[in-house]
């Protein structure tokens, strides 16, 4: 894998493996970052950078929140917590929280804001690409790892929504 800071000025693609439950972070071909889901049957994805391997998993009430693990020790290191409609709050053990935003038709554009609310990156769903502005500082492993959490959240949003849309079929019927 290339190193996230060699990245940054350039733009960073989503795609979906062929053969198996996982999507990779690549830019020009090259990977960057890989989200594998650990069995058709769990909602647990491992993620893996240059920087680090980690752990995600769902947690809180009703499983709308999540929490990142490390690979290795499986402490976590952050929690999640959905907001009523879209978006959250993202506190690693540091302290460091993050806040997830998603906006437009579908949740078409996940955002990443600081504390100081400056944008950090931009996940774009349906173009497939995650978009780190100029200004943004971050180190890499921690900015690696909010692509890949981002990218995580917006896949368990698929999922709820499917599963929603399957219960109002039933409910219906």
């Amino acid at each position: 894998m290339i190193p996230l800071s060699s990245t940054i000025s350039s733009g960073l693609t989503w795609s979906k493996l062929s053969r198996s439950r996982g999507y990779e972070l690549t830019r020009n071909g090259e990977i960057v970052g890989s989200l594998q889901r650990s069995s058709f049957w769990s909602s647990k994805y491992l993620a893996e950078t240059q920087s680090g391997r980690w752990t995600f998993r769902r947690g809180g009430c009703f499983g709308t929140g999540a929490q990142i693990l490390d690979s290795t020790s499986q402490q976590p290191i952050a929690t999640f917590k959905s907001k009523w409609g879209s978006g959250g709050a993202l506190t690693f053990a540091d302290g460091q929280t993050f806040h997830l935003q998603s906006k437009g038709w579908w949740r078409p554009v996940w955002s990443v804001i600081s504390q100081s609310d400056e944008t950090l990156l931009r996940l774009h769903v349906r173009e497939k690409t995650v978009e780190v502005p100029a200004g943004a500082v971050m180190p890499d492993g921690r900015l690696a790892l909010l692509i890949l959490f981002t990218r995580y959240r917006v896949l368990q949003a698929e999922e709820d929504a499917a599963s929603a849309a399957t219960v109002a079929v039933i409910a219906a019927s």
